[in-house]
């Protein structure tokens, strides 16, 4: 079978869209079967252990399967920022951002592309590279489709957005996420183990394992306080966190009226109380800013992120 006759009948994330992206059609995620990216280069955004010293191997993939409406990321994964690519094109790109010393080959929103993704990470195995492969992705992954991905992937940075059924379905309008999501990540965890090696210096950059991510949302507290409790109940104290506090409103938050501030700190403490009580042993926390460097744009044409142009 050809590597992407998956898009023929297109059962690549949870929406079980099943139609053909070959001929065009395009799925929930808003793609067709041409592989569209918007962004490739070192990021320096990412937590130490992705990051390092000379940069995470970012590639940002154009569409997503989750639709989250406040999404930070909006412009392609709601508004479809990006061109096209073909897999020759695509391999090119990566060895020149190999070539530029980054830690790592960080493939973000990658799942309704991983026919695509899965060939080049083939390809590069086969060349000897040895950089880790990061799956970078929403938490909102079918939980058999993880075996494929850990056959080629070396870690994985999943969110754990809602532990709120409600939430999540007024957020991305599928109920079922707390239930997929955790289906998901149970067998990344299984297959992969915590990441490691844990330098928050970045000095160590990670090599294999599972960092789960969280965003703290404005005026929804509760649902991060059960996340964390679901998470610690599943996996104990010693599972890597990202406790994120980096909101900032989108403009579909002001049309559809919801979640239309920023985070406030008192919200933020208040979740990273109960991380501490708890007793999470590998946490990454933010300070909380009025202005953030690492907002994306990418209608800029030489990297989106205003951040890396300090490094």
């Amino acid at each position: 079978m050809n590597s992407l006759d998956a898009y023929k009948n297109c059962t690549l994330c949870p929406r079980d869209c099943r139609v053909d992206r070959t001929k065009g059609v395009l799925g929930f995620c808003g793609e067709s079967s041409a592989c569209r990216v918007s962004f490739l280069g070192p990021h320096f955004g990412e937590e130490p252990s992705f990051t390092g010293s000379q940069g995470s191997g970012t590639i940002f993939f154009s569409g997503c399967s989750s639709q989250c409406f406040f999404c930070q990321n909006y412009q392609i994964s709601i508004q479809h920022e990006g061109r096209t690519i073909t897999p020759a094109e695509l391999l090119s790109e990566v060895h020149v951002l190999l070539a530029k010393g980054v830690h790592n080959l960080n493939f973000v929103t990658p799942d309704h592309f991983w026919p695509h993704i899965q060939g080049l990470c083939r390809t590069l195995k086969e060349e000897g590279v040895s950089v880790p492969l990061l799956f970078n992705c929403s938490g909102y992954q079918k939980q058999q489709m993880i075996g494929a991905y850990a056959e080629v992937i070396d870690i994985f940075l999943p969110d754990f957005k809602f532990a709120e059924s409600e939430l999540a379905k007024t957020s991305m309008g599928d109920a079922r996420y707390p239930e997929i999501a955790l289906q998901a990540l149970r067998e990344m965890v299984r297959l992969k183990g915590f990441l490691e090696p844990w330098d928050v210096t970045g000095e160590q950059t990670a090599r294999r394992g599972v960092l789960v991510r969280h965003l703290v949302l404005p005026g929804h507290i509760e649902n991060s306080l059960k996340a964390l409790r679901l998470l610690h109940r599943e996996f104990g104290p010693g599972l890597p966190l990202s406790v994120m506090g980096q909101f900032r409103p989108v403009p579909a938050c002001a049309k559809s009226q919801k979640l239309e501030r920023s985070l406030q700190t008192e919200e933020y403490n208040r979740v990273l109380e109960l991380v501490e009580t708890l007793g999470f042993e590998k946490v990454y926390t933010q300070e909380l800013k009025e202005e953030t460097t690492f907002l994306p744009d990418f209608q800029d044409p030489d990297d989106p992120f205003p951040g890396n142009r300090k490094k």
